[in-house]
């Protein structure tokens, strides 16, 4: 009998080293990207719950697709949008971002465990009423900034959600917390696939969404991804 015993408590030792492993694989196996920019070096930790957006962005990293691109779209306590190819070329006063594309990414939402928290990295896309299933940008994505909300500010965010998702996307209360102690774009949750985090480099975020833009929301000084780099 403490035979058995033994046996069943080496087992479950055993299964408990096991999971306590997958855990800390899931966490510390995750790639992540050095983007160079002009304005300093943002480190980006990609999920690997998102899969399709997680390849397909390594896949343009490593081919150095993303070197040279500009953040052509930045507006103040919201976001930084950048991964236009042909922003590499775009003269200055040209409006960019609509370059075509040969593909896009089936979304991978999962909220709310991936939300638009300060720093999340999101996958852009063409608007609902061209593409209803929510697909994504082949090359383009966004890093979040915008702001911290007060109860009654995510009160009206929930409604302005409840309207774009027919009710389906609903804060928890730690989503909500999220939102009043780090900051966010929680009207974008449950629409847009968030397929990564910046771990270093927030301070970079905040000096590029700061940017004096033009009407096209472009910065007047072009800031450029002058190097992406798979570091992990």
């Amino acid at each position: 009998m403490k035979t058995m015993k033994k046996i069943l408590c080496t087992l479950f030792l055993t299964l408990l080293a096991v999971s306590v492993y997958a855990q800390q694989s899931s966490d510390t196996l995750r790639h992540e990207v050095l983007l160079e920019t002009d304005s300093g070096n943002i480190r980006i930790r990609l999920y690997n719950e998102t899969p399709l957006h997680r390849d397909n962005f390594l896949k343009l990293v490593r081919s150095g697709a993303y070197d040279g691109v500009l953040f052509h779209r930045v507006i103040r306590d919201f976001m930084v949008q950048t991964g236009d190819l042909g922003s590499k070329t775009a003269k200055p006063g040209d409006a960019v971002g609509d370059t075509p594309e040969s593909y896009s990414i089936p979304a991978e939402i999962h909220y709310p465990e991936l939300l638009h928290r300060r720093g999340a990295v999101a996958a852009a896309r063409e608007p609902d009423d061209v593409n209803p299933k929510w697909e994504s940008s082949a090359s383009q994505f966004y890093i979040v900034w915008g702001v911290k909300f007060s109860d009654g500010q995510l009160d009206r965010a929930q409604e302005r959600l409840d309207a774009h998702t027919g009710g389906k996307v609903k804060m928890t209360p730690e989503v909500r917390d999220i939102y009043k102690k780090v900051g966010g774009t929680p009207h974008l949750d449950g629409q847009y696939t968030v397929f990564g985090q910046v771990v270093e480099g927030l301070d970079v975020v905040d000096r590029i969404q700061r940017q004096a833009v033009d009407a096209h929301d472009r910065p007047w000084a072009d800031v450029y991804i002058r190097k992406a780099t798979v570091i992990k």
